[in-house]
């Protein structure tokens, strides 16, 4: 007896707990809601993730490239199904020991479920793609079709494949028909004009009456303005070029001649006023897929596949390389293919322009370009600086300084003096070379990359000839080496560094790379250059060596020593040539003055240095070093920032600098263009100078020392500096005019970034500033005390504030162009047009953030984020009570605002009054205790465009997409937007309507609605007038929802939901406090949904099959007695996976049979504590009697892929599922069955159907299997027939006969000693 009181006591003490339980106690009483939740979640996303995966199939089909996101949101989809795939294993696992389950085990797994439910929710809330992939192809079409567009440039590197999508344009065009005309011609590098004209007149029917190329192009302009769409396409061009010297009308002379040129340099492209497209390489699937095919093999998992992948994969996306070496590879034998492997392995694929000619001639074309329209020396410095990339590592994003430093060291660009100029004769090659689609961008700011193709091709062009490189990735042995050489690099060469040959003979040799092993070696080696007199660059990475072994490199001008152990460095001195000279992140044994002999020196770099002593050991060391024109001393350091007034050359500097070393005066140095300049113990950074930037931190002395450098500083960012009220005039009385960044935090006594009340004349003051950060500023009252300045923040485009406390104005403008009723372009105010991110936290004293005169000035402003501003009452509105204005006009501002997000603003009353905007697509809003309204609107207001009072509010967010809601107790109602995609309202404890006023057209764009908790919510509309009406009920027709979800709203009265694409639908607790909706629903040409307190939820009229259902939950609907009102009448439900009934007390039955037989995709069935449920199934009998058109023509039942079933408090039914042959649950994980008092049977027979002696009803996939407080249980499963599970060895459990009544179905049952499972009670 004990036995049996004990689960039911635990259930009720659970129950109580529930209510009362903290966080933790629910992971123990809210177990099995926490793991239902989990599966359907983790369930849902692996079907969300299989849709995608579909989509995502399909556009590669069509050659499209996916979006980033996408491919993000797959990744962490998959991470995530992957991870809690043991989770799901451990649930399948538990086991119950009688009625005493294991709390600490449930405690634990209960905690790790409740932590992943919302990461999966976020994915899922993630995932609503409306494309998952784009193609340039589709790119170019819109373009063509696009008003104002006369001229596509695609542009991309040599091979990417710009000709085959351009002749694929051509040809839909043609077939499509979009154009009247289409004709493509090449231009080449040296066009002949004549040659071209004749191909365009020859497709025009034109004979031309005149021989010169002047003549000819007038006469073809005639010919093609007489036709209407044109479309051209100019294949490979290489230079601007004017298309009226061929003939060819566009633009204004012929706006229906839209030209389609492709071309390597995208300088092209914007010079000739192109719409831009970029051909980028394939990924590495694209990729395959295009060599799989070009090389004609099958898609399986052979050996051949295989190693077909590799070279694939070495192919680098390149489609010319992969379509070239596909095609030449194909029928080749197994071995032909690995031997190919192994040869693209060893770069020996180089060497053979019969396998890679195709992909190497227009590289080697637009390599010999370079030099095209420039004099030869700088031509071939342009292609040396290429060539010195080819060095660097495969892959390696290469560091700008260095290149250009070690460029410097071979001698480029010798006409130019300084470094600072050679600098920029540097930037202005490598962004030729990356138009001319030789370099790639990099994610990395300072740096570039080579693609691992382009790189091969330099490999090839400097494998012979004057400039002869030896490049390897990896080195196990040195290679037979001979002295023709000019550059070597020998990369991860840390086994055999040691036996570097000693006297190795380079004469030629200008450029040595080398790098050893990957940590210190102890042991001293000896690296000898002796015979290496030509040498000029040196770098080294993880090496240790001696400088002894130098005993004279003449010629040396660079060396870069990387994470290296140096010692002996005064034997620097015997390289007299040398100008620069960087230690980075080196051991060294010292500094001394030896180093004041390399005369030559122009740049310097100290970062990481390890050493015992501070940098410089000696004072006045550096000072004495005249030539310096660059000097980077990031580690810690002796210097003072006077003695370096000396160095008159200095152009650059980066300094890491203490308190202690900061002079009183200020130091001057007339030549400084850029300077990194960090003072504090606590910051550091090891960035170069690239800017004129200026870190401080926990400094309260006098800033006088920096005068000079505030002037023009580009980016200032002062952390727990004291003293200084303002920036301006304290800081720097001409205003920080070159100031782009400024970052404050901390700094305690700063009360305004400028004060202007004493200011006399026109001051002009933080005119160039883009990026303002303001953090934990306790004395911070606003931005500009007095009258805002000429130009002020008129840059500005970013804005972040954070605790600030005391800040009760940002944007201060004058109270009397507030007051003025003037245009916008007549108010002398402070504009804010360029802001674009405005970021506000944690300011508890703002009440309002913009006035509405500074809000009309915000024409760029895209995202606004404002959080935890507790007394903050509206967004746009007015800072003091005396600042009042006639508010009898409507303000248009923000008319790029996208994105809306407001959270825990405790005092927010409404956004703003009387304010259309129009661009708005999103917005949040979360813990606004105070919200009444999302804006207030005026009732004198009108729009123009509607004319009407009444339908004035619907216009004030024309485009919103998507409206959250979230704790808003006080919220009263909404106004409505036609356009909304996305309604979610939670927690809205006053809200009563969701929309104050009705559409007339209803939600024709409207996806997905859910209300929650809301428990005063009435209806969706505070007024009927305009709307279609069934008794009290309001009719909506949302033809593209998918997801309906209206949760706890007791309160809420019915309406009509006429949704044919509906996809989940989950109703708990809605209307139960209200009365019965007894309203009978009309006869309409398709299905509905009641929402709300109605006996019948799905009224199905005219054959509507409501296929679309993946989900459906129905929870806590006490009046609800059928799901559906003609069972005859629904066809299928052949995409429903999950169905979820619980506590809906007078539910009779769910499914006729022939909707039963329609459930091939169900996987989980959920159900409980329906009372008066008999039967899942109805009989065929009921289904006649209750409906006008029988079932006919049944299939037999069956289940495929139902994997869960729970079923437990349905104290009425009799059994679970009647069935025409054994095997109907084929994927049955779970089963469990629990408190159904009545039940007789879990599985019955169908009527007429005989059981075939000695047939079994088997489970081959059950893993769980619990029968508990089944009182009326007679048989498991129908009389003649056995049942056999699985095995289970990792959890064996005996079967305890004596809890089973004997009779003829359990004799013949076959018990597998090894199962999970629990007793049956009678």
């Amino acid at each position: 007896m004990a036995e049996y009181v004990a689960p039911a006591a635990v259930e009720i003490v659970a129950d109580q707990a529930k209510e009362y339980a903290s966080p933790y106690l629910r992971y123990f009483f809210r177990y099995g809601e926490i793991v239902e939740d989990f599966k359907n979640q983790r369930m849902a996303l692996k079907l969300r993730k299989q849709r995608v995966d579909t989509h995502v199939d399909e556009a590669k089909r069509q050659t499209e490239i996916i979006y980033d996101d996408v491919k993000d949101w797959l990744r962490n989809a998959e991470q995530e199904l992957e991870e809690t795939q043991n989770l799901k294993d451990e649930i399948d696992r538990v086991k119950c020991f009688k009625w005493c389950p294991k709390w600490g085990w449930r405690y634990s797994l209960s905690k790790k479920l409740a932590e992943k439910i919302p990461i999966i929710s976020k994915l899922l809330e993630t995932s609503d793609f409306a494309r998952v992939g784009y193609r340039p192809f589709n790119q170019i079409m819109e373009a063509t079709n696009a008003k104002g567009v006369n001229m596509i440039g695609l542009h991309g590197m040599p091979g990417v494949g710009k000709t085959t999508l351009a002749k694929e344009v051509g040809k839909h065009a043609r077939e499509q028909k979009l154009f009247d005309k289409v004709v493509m011609f090449t231009m080449s590098q040296n066009p002949n004009i004549r040659t071209i004209q004749d191909k365009v007149a020859e497709m025009f029917g034109l004979n031309f009456h005149t021989n010169t190329e002047e003549g000819r192009a007038e006469e073809l302009f005639r010919s093609m303005q007489r036709v209407n769409k044109i479309l051209v396409i100019v294949d490979d061009l290489w230079e601007e070029f004017k298309m009226e010297s061929i003939g060819i009308p566009f633009g204004d002379e012929h706006e229906g001649c839209k030209i389609l040129l492709t071309t390597r340099r995208q300088q092209n492209c914007t010079k000739m006023n192109c719409k831009e497209i970029q051909l980028g390489i394939l990924s590495k699937d694209e990729a395959w897929v295009l060599f799989r095919d070009k090389a004609g093999l099958e898609d399986d998992c052979s050996t051949l596949n295989d190693v077909a992948k590799e070279v694939a994969v070495q192919c680098k996306g390149l489609p010319l390389a992969i379509v070239v070496v596909a095609k030449g590879l194909k029928g080749e034998s197994l071995n032909g293919w690995r031997d190919a492997n192994q040869r693209f392995k060893d770069s020996t694929h180089l060497y053979d322009e019969e396998v890679l000619g195709g992909v190497l001639e227009p590289l080697k074309l637009s390599y010999d370009y370079l030099k095209k329209g420039i004099n030869q020396m700088a031509g071939n410095h342009i292609q040396m600086c290429f060539l010195l990339c080819s060095l660097f590592p495969e892959d390696e994003e290469i560091d700008i300084v260095v290149l250009i430093t070690c460029g410097i060291g071979v001698g480029l660009f010798p006409n130019v003096y300084s470094i600072e100029e050679k600098r920029k004769k540097f930037v202005e090659a490598l962004k030729k070379l990356q138009k001319s689609g030789l370099l790639l961008e990099s994610g990395y700011a300072g740096t570039i990359r080579m693609h691992d193709v382009i790189r091969d091709f330099a490999h090839w062009l400097t494998s012979t000839g004057e400039n002869r490189f030896m490049v390897k990735d990896t080195l196990k042995e040195w290679p037979h080496m001979d002295e023709s050489y000019t550059a070597i690099a020998l990369w991860n060469c840390s086994s055999i560094i040691k036996i570097f040959p000693d006297k190795v003979e380079f004469s030629k040799l200008k450029t040595l790379f080398l790098e050893g092993e990957g940590k210190w070696n102890r042991d001293d080696f000896l690296v000898v250059f002796e015979e290496m007199k030509a040498l000029q660059v040196l770098l080294l990475k993880r090496v240790s060596f001696s400088l002894k072994g130098f005993p004279s490199l003449p010629n040396l001008k660079t060396l870069w020593c990387f994470s290296c152990m140096l010692k002996n460095l005064p034997s620097l001195t015997n390289m007299r040539s040398l100008e620069i000279l960087a230690l980075i992140g080196t051991k060294i044994d010292g500094i001394n003055e030896e180093l004041l002999k390399l005369s030559t020196l122009k740049y310097l770099r100290l970062s990481g240095v390890v050493q015992n002593v501070p940098l410089p050991p000696q004072p006045n060391l550096v000072s004495r070093l005249t030539s310096l024109q660059e000097l980077h001393v990031i580690p810690k350091n002796n210097l003072n920032l006077l003695e370096l007034k000396s160095l008159s050359c200095l152009t650059a500097l980066s300094l890491t600098l203490s308190t202690y070393q900061i002079p009183l005066e200020d130091f001057v140095l007339p030549k400084l263009q850029r300077y990194a300049i960090v003072v504090g113990e606590k910051y550091s950074s090891n960035r170069e100078a690239f800017i004129r930037r200026l870190d401080i931190q926990d400094f309260s002395s006098s800033l006088s020392a920096f005068n000079n450098l505030f002037c023009n500083v580009e980016e200032l960012n002062l952390r727990n500096v004291g003293g200084q009220k303002n920036i301006v005039p304290s800081i720097d009385e001409m205003g920080v005019n070159e100031l782009t960044s400024l970052h404050l935090e901390s700094c305690n006594d700063l009360e305004f970034l400028i004060d202007t009340k004493n200011d006399q004349g026109s001051t002009v003051a933080f005119s160039t500033l883009v990026e303002l950060n303001i953090e934990s500023m306790v004395s911070l009252k606003g931005l500009c005390y007095g009258v805002s300045p000429t130009r002020f923040l008129q840059n500005l485009k970013r804005v972040i504030i954070r605790d600030c406390k005391e800040l009760q104005v940002i944007f201060q403008i004058d109270k009397l162009s507030e007051r003025m009723k003037l245009k916008p372009s007549h108010r002398a105010i402070a504009s804010l047009q360029s802001l674009k991110v405005v970021r506000i936290e944690s300011c508890d004293n703002l009440k309002t953030i913009f006035s509405p005169c500074l809000a009309l000035s915000m024409l760029h402003l895209e995202e606004l984020y404002i959080r935890f501003c507790d007394r903050l009452e509206q967004v746009i509105g007015f800072g003091q009570e005396g600042e009042i204005i006639e508010n009898d006009c409507l303000l248009y501002c923000w008319p790029k605002l996208e994105v809306l997000r407001i959270k825990d603003c405790e005092s927010l009353k409404y956004i703003s009054s009387n304010t259309l905007i129009q661009s708005l697509e999103s917005v949040y809003i979360y813990n606004c205790h105070q919200l009444i309204q999302i804006y207030n609107m005026e009732q004198s207001i009108v729009l123009p465009e509607l004319g009407s009072q009444n339908d004035s509010p619907l216009c004030c967010w024309p485009k919103l997409r998507i409206l959250s809601i979230e704790s808003c107790p006080n919220l009263k109602y909404n106004h409505c937007w036609k356009k909304l995609k996305t309604l979610r309202i939670e927690e809205c404890q006053l809200l009563k309507y969701v929309f104050a006023n009705t559409l007339s057209q209803g939600f024709p764009l409207l996806e997905s609605l859910c209300l929650k908790n809301c428990p005063q919510l009435l209806q969706v509309f505070s007024s009927t007038e305009g709307r279609d009406v069934i008794g009290d009920h309001i009719l909506l027709n949302v033809p593209f929802l998918q997801d309906l979800v209206v949760i706890n709203c007791p309160q809420f009265s019915c309406f009509i939901v006429q949704a044919q694409l509906i996809k989940e639908l989950v109703l708990s607790n809605v209307g139960n406090s209200g009365q019965l909706c007894n309203t009978d629903v009309p006869v309409f040409n398709e299905g509905c949904i009641v929402v709300g307190n109605h006996e019948e939820l799905f009224q199905v009229q005219g054959g509507y099959s409501f296929s679309s259902i993946n989900i459906l939950r129905l929870r806590n609907l006490f009046e609800v007695r059928v799901l559906w009102n003609d069972f005859a009448q629904v066809v299928t439900l052949e995409n429903l996976t999950t169905l979820t009934l619980s506590n809906c007390k007078k539910l009779r039955y769910i499914f006729s049979p022939m909707m039963a037989s329609s459930l091939s995709h169900l996987e989980d069935l959920f159900i409980e504590r329906c009372e008066e449920i008999e039967r899942l199934i109805l009989a065929k009998d009921q289904v006649s009697s209750s409906s006008s058109n029988g079932d006919t023509s049944l299939q037999p039942m069956s289940f495929p892929n139902l994997t869960q079933i729970v079923v437990t408090n349905c104290k009425n039914l009799n059994s679970l599922f009647p069935f025409r042959f054994a095997h109907v649950l084929p994927k049955l994980e779970s089963l469990i069955v629990k408190r159904n008092y009545k039940l007789e049977q879990v599985f019955e027979l169908e009527e007429k159907v005989e059981v075939v002696a000695k047939e079994e009803m088997k489970f081959d996939k059950l893993k769980w299997l619990s029968l508990e407080e089944l009182p009326g249980l007679i048989h498991f499963c129908p009389k003649g027939l056995s049942f056999c599970i699985p095995s289970n060895d990792a959890a064996p459990q005996m079967v305890e006969q004596d809890a089973v009544e004997e009779s003829t179905t359990v004799q013949n049952a076959i018990f597998n000693e090894n199962i999970d499972w629990s007793r049956w009670w009678r």
